[in-house]
């Protein structure tokens, strides 16, 4: 719109001049004969004065305007009679006397309200996304986000990146999540998949001399939505070759940190500790710790390697151990507190029980003191730095699973006691991660991140004979308890490869099937490489302070999995599932609801 002026930018030092503005009605009132507007866009909010005696017209069109109507308006800028200014909002101090006036829409009454202060629920307001997005929260988020991702693709290009688009339909290869499959028409009886991440893609741009890669990629992936995750993500990819991991932290640390800066005003000081994976789990029992509080869990088995506690010595006969985490203030907690919402949280991550003590008056009290002597409770005491008013929390049992759940608690006693200072920020690097896990069911031997990550090279001959035990050249990337990214050093050698997909239980026929384009890459001169894969998402959710990626994605699925604006997932018309040769089983879930065409109350 020529000339046009944008709301919030209209101030003092435009008084006396002639503007043009447009945007949506957000709030209207009358005084005196007189209709005041404010008229909001991205930017903010102006007020609009409406004289009927120097612009009848136009004041005729103001009384007869709602609530979210589109207007453009002309007049002059002035200063507000002296006791109406509001010191708020940058536009406070003046207000336009409008002489011209246009309704370029009218909005019908509105279902939900577009003010962050009014609160709907959540699928009410996916359903009218393209009128939630008018919040200026919402705005705000978006905006971020635009910044946040501008800023990576200038300091990559800055860093000698260039960006590549992969395919979008790929081969399916499911051995991560599940792959959204995509039937071929011309190929009946064969699919695509929509790819999870670009791995192989971008391993073969290395392998194609193109030295530096990354690309702001959309990924999908078919699991159980939550708060940090949808079934499509986008995520900041990138490889580099001939590097080393040192040479990739100090990329993604300088990325990141400009971009926090830049887009969200938050100083991320580099470089980003490094803490190994095992240590992770020994100190905070979590591969993803937050690091903004202390209060760490206590490996405490050598206190209790005689006691005559039954669930403490169990535990120790069968290999397992005995962990403990210190609450200070927390001899306030209730017994039905604790064994409530924290023995619940306990049980959450596996735990069979939660057992807990009191300080209190210098000793000890609970129901478990009658079964440790004076030794192990003075010994604890010493260990901890346990002081009256404490209460000191355990977990026994396997030692993986006592220290993830103990550690799932140390995150609640934060929010409880609110040990979590605002406004902070702890990057970190968890380094040498697993190589393998084993599925607990089948016993299966499975990548921890994916089979093209280099093994320790320490560890290489255990690939082997005790593949549990291997480390690997992997690292993630961790912020206040939440995963950013992952990323590792790759595989090039053919040889190491196989060796890998043999541990991992593929045959050389199937290994051969799913990878082979890759493994003859590999033997023609492929450069050593590594890269990371970080969740713009998750990164903006941090940035601007939400607690939901829902509300960073313009149009996110429901928790559900569907989409209530549109009404998708849709059925399918039989004549195009006959082309591609499917056929549906029945359905297994009500149909997503499709939003009213007409206006709410």
């Amino acid at each position: 719109m020529k000339g046009r002026r944008m709301c919030g930018t209209v101030t003092a030092a435009d008084d006396g001049s002639r503007v043009v503005v447009a945007g949506w009605v957000n709030h209207r009132r009358d005084h005196g004969g007189l209709t005041f507007i404010d008229l909001r866009d991205h930017t903010g909010v102006v007020q609009l004065v409406f004289n009927p005696a120097l612009a009848p017209e136009a004041h005729e069109l103001a009384e007869r305007c709602r609530l979210e109507w589109v207007l453009r308006v002309e007049g002059p800028v002035g200063r507000r009679p002296e006791g109406s200014e509001n010191p708020n909002l940058p536009t406070g101090s003046v207000e336009i006397t409008v002489d011209a006036c246009e309704v370029l829409g009218q909005a019908e009454a509105m279902p939900i309200g577009v003010s962050d202060e009014v609160a709907a629920d959540e699928r009410v307001r996916l359903q009218y996304r393209y009128l939630d997005l008018r919040r200026p929260r919402m705005q705000r988020n978006l905006r971020a986000r635009h910044r946040f991702v501008k800023s990576l693709r200038d300091v990559a290009d800055q860093l000698g990146f260039i960006e590549i688009e992969t395919p979008t339909m790929i081969p399916s290869t499911p051995e991560g999540a599940r792959d959204f499959i995509v039937p071929s028409r011309l190929w009946p009886g064969h699919v695509w998949a929509l790819p999870q991440s670009p791995q192989i893609y971008k391993q073969l741009c290395m392998v194609g001399g193109c030295d530096r890669y990354f690309q702001i990629a959309r990924c999908w992936r078919d699991e159980d939505l939550r708060a940090d995750r949808q079934f499509e993500f986008t995520q900041l990819d990138m490889e580099m070759s001939f590097v080393d991991e040192d040479e990739i932290f100090l990329v993604l640390e300088e990325m990141i940190s400009k971009a926090f800066g830049e887009a969200f005003q938050i100083p991320v000081s580099t470089p980003w500790p490094r803490l190994p994976f095992s240590e992770a789990m020994r100190r905070f029992g979590s591969d993803k710790p937050d690091t903004r509080f202390d209060m760490e869990l206590e490996d405490v088995s050598d206190i209790f390697r005689d006691s005559s506690f039954r669930v403490f010595k169990g535990a120790l006969e069968e290999g397992g151990s005995v962990q403990a985490l210190r609450v200070p203030g927390g001899a306030e907690l209730t017994r039905g507190e604790l064994e409530g919402e924290w023995l619940q949280v306990a049980r959450t991550y596996g735990a069979a029980g939660l057992a807990y003590m009191w300080r209190r008056s210098g000793s000890f009290e609970g129901a478990i003191t009658k079964f440790l002597s004076a030794e192990e409770q003075a010994a604890l005491a010493g260990r901890l730095g346990v002081e009256d008013g404490d209460c000191v929390c355990f977990t026994a049992g396997r030692t993986a699973v006592a220290r993830t759940s103990l550690g799932a608690v140390r995150l609640h006693a934060a929010r409880r006691f609110d040990w979590i200072p605002k406004g902070r920020f702890d990057f970190l690097w968890i380094t040498e991660f697993p190589l393998f896990e084993q599925d607990p069911v089948t016993g299966r031997v499975g990548s921890v991140h994916h089979p093209f990550t280099q093994p320790h090279p320490d560890d290489w001959e255990l690939v082997r004979t005790d593949p549990i035990a291997v480390r690997s050249r992997s690292y993630d990337i961790v912020c206040n308890g939440v995963e950013l990214g992952s990323g590792s050093l790759r595989i090039t050698n053919p040889a190491q490869q196989a060796a890998i997909f043999e541990a991992l239980g593929l045959s050389a026929e199937e290994a051969e099937r799913k990878f082979g384009f890759l493994m003859s890459a590999f033997r023609y001169g492929p450069p050593p490489h590594g890269g990371f894969a970080a969740g713009i998402d998750r990164m903006v959710m941090l940035g601007v302070g939400e607690t939901t990626i829902r509300e960073v994605i313009a149009f996110p699925k429901t928790q559900s999995g569907g989409d209530p604006m549109t009404g998708s997932p849709t059925p399918v018309a039989v004549e195009q599932l006959t082309e591609v040769g499917l056929r549906l089983a029945p359905t297994l879930r009500p149909e997503p609801a499709v939003a009213p065409t007409g206006g709410g109350e």
